[in-house]
C-alpha cells in the first residue's frame, strides 16, 4: 500500500498565529497551490482512499484530489486550548516557556499535549493498515504528520520535530509484509 501523507496548502493566519484546531481560511493562492501539489501526486487509482482531517483547510485540498473522502478527527491538528487564536507573543512568556520546555508532555491551559496527539494519530494509523486499499491519502497537518512519523520511525516524541514539514509537502510510505518504509519526506 501506498501511502501519502500530505500538508494543507498555504492559509490566510498572520505569522505567529496560535492555530491548531481552530478553522483558518485558506490563501488567496489556494488554487495555483493545489494545483502545484496535484503535481507532486500520482493518478488515484479505483483503490484509493483519501482521509482528511475536518478542518477546512485540509477538507478543501481532499476535495480537490478527490471528491470522495472520509473525515477523521484524530488527524486534526494540535488542541492549543485557551490559546487558540492568541498571537504567540501575547501568551505570558512564563506560561509559553513551561510549556516549550515540555510540550511533549505538557498540554496549554484545556488543550492537549504533543502525547495526545501521537496517541490519537497512532490509533488513525493502526485502523488505516488494517484497511485493504492500495494507495491512501492523508490531508493533515503538520504536527499530525509528524505525530505519524514517530509512530513509523519509533522515534521519542520530542525527535519528530527534526523533521521539517513545510506547506503543502508530500511525503510518501509504503507499507507492505507488515512493515513501512519511508520512500521520501517533504516532497
Amino acid at each position: 500500500m501506498d501511502i501519502y501523507l500530505i500538508r494543507h496548502t498555504k492559509t490566510c493566519a498572520q505569522p505567529g498565529l496560535c492555530y491548531g484546531q481552530s478553522d483558518i481560511d485558506l490563501a488567496e493562492s489556494f488554487s495555483e497551490d493545489c494545483q502545484a501539489l496535484k503535481r507532486k501526486l500520482p493518478p488515484l487509482t479505483s483503490a484509493s482512499r483519501v482521509y482528511s482531517s475536518p478542518l477546512s483547510r485540509c477538507q478543501a485540498l481532499a476535495q480537490q484530489l478527490c471528491g470522495e473522502i472520509t473525515t477523521d478527527e484524530r488527524l486534526t491538528e494540535i488542541n492549543f486550548g485557551d490559546w487558540e487564536g492568541l498571537r504567540f507573543d501575547d501568551i505570558a512568556q512564563d506560561r509559553l516557556r513551561q510549556w516549550t520546555d515540555n510540550f511533549v508532555e505538557q498540554a496549554p491551559p484545556n488543550g492537549e499535549s504533543f502525547t495526545d496527539l501521537c496517541r490519537r494519530a497512532g490509533e488513525f494509523w493502526q485502523d488505516m493498515l488494517s484497511t485493504s486499499y492500495d494507495q491512501i491519502l492523508v490531508v493533515t497537518h503538520a504536527g499530525t504528520i509528524r505525530a505519524l512519523l514517530a509512530q513509523v520511525l519509533d522515534l521519542p516524541p520530542a525527535n519528530a520535530f527534526r523533521i521539517k514539514v513545510g506547506i503543502g509537502s508530500v511525503h510518501k510510505l509504503q507499507h507492505e509484509s507488515g512493515y513501512t518504509y519511508i520512500d521520501y519526506l517533504n516532497h
